[in-house]
């Protein structure tokens, strides 16, 4: 974590007057052996582009998807926190942390969206759900597989 930070720092930091957003995001993939959960960190540079990084691991969780969408959300929000901490400590404490949500308002995940988004707003994060929540649908995604 702590070199992921710095590279996100130095990122920041060779373009400092540029405007950017931090993006958290996670996706995860049931078997019936494990489920496979990936958490995206994305820093996108407005107008200019993004770097990503993302951790893998997986856990043996059943096959409730209210669970799993709880876990990304928490899995999320503790990445959240560690990356707000780190900033809080440099010249970047003022940049804003998006949690983006693998759920939408189609499908099976739309009965959890008002218990979702609450618990990430009352976490102190601006939440994202499908379609905007590319972090997690998109690049999280990509690398559950």
């Amino acid at each position: 974590m702590a070199q992921m930070m710095e590279s996100i720092q130095s990122y920041i930091e060779a373009e400092p007057k540029a405007q950017y957003n931090i993006i958290i995001g996670t996706d995860s993939l049931y078997s019936e052996k494990a489920t496979s959960f990936v958490t995206a960190i994305i820093v996108h540079r407005l107008g200019k582009g993004a770097r990503y990084f993302y951790h893998r691991d997986t856990e043996w969780v059943g096959p409730s998807l209210r669970q799993r969408i709880f876990l990304e959300a928490s899995r999320s929000l503790a990445v959240g926190g560690a990356v707000m901490n780190y900033l809080g400590k440099t010249d970047h404490a003022d940049l804003s942390i998006e949690i983006h949500l693998d759920i939408g308002t189609n499908g099976d995940t739309k009965d959890l969206i008002r218990e979702v988004v609450g618990m990430v707003v009352g976490s102190g994060f601006d939440a994202r759900i499908k379609p905007d929540s590319f972090g997690a649908s998109k690049v999280a995604d990509r690398f559950t597989r």
